[in-house]
């Protein structure tokens, strides 16, 4: 299946070092340090846009720079195009109580172009109020649609204001840094490629599949849960439960991601019927980083841990205690181990190389949100 535009400069890098591209369809995750902005960076930019929206002594300017804030927070966190913004009606195509914007691709509701995205209960709580003040409705006669060579000059001089390189901040780059931003967070790919509006890959699984509406689902889950951080667990993932196994006081359950990955945990009978599960059912999965043991090799370890994903040391963070790797796994997302450092210097790890992530049944905690 092809992607609906090959020169999204959010999925289509070729160079080498983590950047979003285009591999039979699918969005692959490649490394590309320093040739993005990455989250941190993502939010210093949004505090520079914040400083100088609320800055300007004239009314008029205060106005028009809100009206980029808004331009630049709908770019940042929902990942669209900035011609899609541009081309918003903002008293239409944003559900507040869906807490929803409605792209509509090239104006009507049947272009295959048009998807809604999920926005976060603090953004969309935000732009709420934003368009309640009536001196900054009354400035939005032409809605978003203003120069988008005047809004790409803003981007750029708040790019440089941060201290980067003025195409960091462009409308595509941001995109592109949302797009890496959203994997390194184990979205699963079929979200982010509907929330970017691409074509949604086949999934691996024979044993499953997922409807448009529960990707969306899905997708506004990991939104909330970005905003508000409500957990600490590193290693998240998203599914669908394949099959249950009661037994006398626990349970097997093994479902597998929209990545096509299959989990098995083991949870109590009581915690089974406390959340409704049972085959089908949608549900979040997780696991933290201390639970995570690394192999290294290509070839699958003889070990009893019934979840093992294969993947390639992308990043390592080296504490005096602890070490802590990130494990890119074979659609794009990434597994965090944290070992201790006296352990990882006698296991020689190094960027690049293969390795096997494993965790066992009992440290998969499930959710139901």
């Amino acid at each position: 299946m092809k992607s609906k535009s090959k020169d999204d400069p959010a999925l289509s890098d070729q160079r080498p070092p983590l950047s979003i591209s285009l591999h039979q369809g699918r969005i692959v995750a490649t490394p590309d340090e320093g040739r993005r902005l990455d989250t941190v960076q993502l939010n210093r930019l949004e505090q520079s846009f914040r400083t100088w929206a609320h800055s300007s002594p004239r009314a008029d300017v205060g106005l028009s720079r809100r009206r980029i804030l808004i331009i630049f927070l709908l770019i940042r966190y929902t990942g669209a195009k900035l011609n899609e913004v541009l081309a918003l009606d903002p008293f239409e195509d944003i559900d507040f109580d869906r807490q929803s914007v409605f792209f509509r691709g090239a104006g009507v509701d049947t272009d295959p172009a048009s998807r809604e995205v999920h926005i976060s209960g603090v953004l969309s709580r935000e732009i709420r109020e934003a368009l309640a003040d009536l001196s900054f409705r009354g400035s939005l006669h032409n809605r978003f649609d203003v120069d988008p060579g005047f809004v790409r000059r803003k981007f750029y001089e708040r790019a440089q204001a941060c201290g980067f390189p003025k195409r960091m901040g462009g409308p595509e780059m941001i995109r592109k840094a949302r797009a890496v931003e959203l994997m390194q967070g184990n979205m699963p790919l079929p979200a982010v490629q509907m929330m970017l509006g691409h074509s949604t890959p086949n999934l691996t699984s024979s044993y499953v599949s997922f409807s448009q509406e529960e990707i969306r689902q899905v997708m506004k889950v990991f939104m909330e849960r970005e905003s508000s951080r409500r957990t600490s667990a590193r290693n998240s993932f998203f599914g669908k439960v394949r099959t249950v196994r009661r037994g006398d006081i626990q349970a097997l359950v093994s479902l597998t991601t929209l990545g096509g990955h299959s989990i098995t945990t083991v949870i109590t009978n009581d915690s089974l019927e406390r959340l409704g599960l049972g085959p089908g059912r949608l549900i979040g999965a997780e696991v933290k980083a201390p639970w995570v043991v690394l192999h290294k090799g290509e070839e699958e370890p003889l070990c009893s841990a019934e979840n093992r994903f294969n993947g390639v040391i992308a990043r390592i963070s080296q504490g005096e205690v602890n070490t802590e790797y990130a494990v890119r796994v074979s659609d794009g997302a990434e597994l965090c181990a944290v070992l201790s450092t006296e352990g990882s210097r006698r296991l020689d790890f190094n960027i690049g190389d293969r390795v096997w992530a494993l965790f066992n049944c009992f440290a998969v905690v499930l959710h139901v949100d």
